[in-house]
């Protein structure tokens, strides 16, 4: 698949790329790592309390991952997957899309630099998302279309021909 982005010259409204899947799983594995060191941070810096685990790694999430509240409407030929992911860029965010599941990751950086007389103030921020949605009806992963906009991503995704509903009326014997 080849990556392109297109920015509209008369909007905020910007293209964003559908990553093929390895892409997302390699994101996803480092993400993964990055939540397990800080989960033993947690385990190390607690005294090594046994029995915790799964309170150190959702502690662990809640410090490095950010929330990303979604909305999924469907309707009879496609589904429409809205995401806020404010500050994000569409290059600092990465999307995948199954047959019936929708991944969304996302990672920013700042530094930030002061210099004023002796003093020096230097700040390094880092920001990351990860949703993974299970949909409601299988699409088709080649004709999804997204956009962010306002920070709102907002998807497209086609239904596959036998996820669509159809209505069918009964005839009178």
């Amino acid at each position: 698949m080849a990556e392109t982005s297109v920015t509209s010259p008369r909007s905020e409204e910007r293209r964003i790329i559908i990553t093929p899947v390895q892409n997302l799983m390699d994101r996803i594995n480092k993400t993964s790592q990055s939540i397990a060191q800080r989960a033993y941070e947690i385990f190390e810096g607690s005294g090594r309390r046994f029995g915790h685990d799964l309170e150190d790694w959702f502690k662990a999430e809640m410090d490095l991952l950010h929330q990303v509240p979604v909305n999924i409407v469907e309707s009879a030929d496609s589904l429409e997957v809205k995401a806020e992911v404010p500050g994000f860029t569409e290059k600092e965010i990465q999307i995948s899309v199954e047959p019936c599941r929708l991944t969304i990751t996302g990672k920013r950086e700042s530094n930030k630099e002061e210099k004023k007389g002796k003093t020096v103030y230097s700040e390094f921020s880092s920001d990351q998302i990860l949703r993974v949605v299970d949909l409601p009806a299988s699409v088709d992963a080649e004709k999804v279309t997204a956009t962010l906009k306002n920070g709102v991503l907002r998807l497209i995704m086609p239904k596959t021909a036998k996820a669509k509903t159809i209505e069918i009326k009964t005839k009178v014997a």
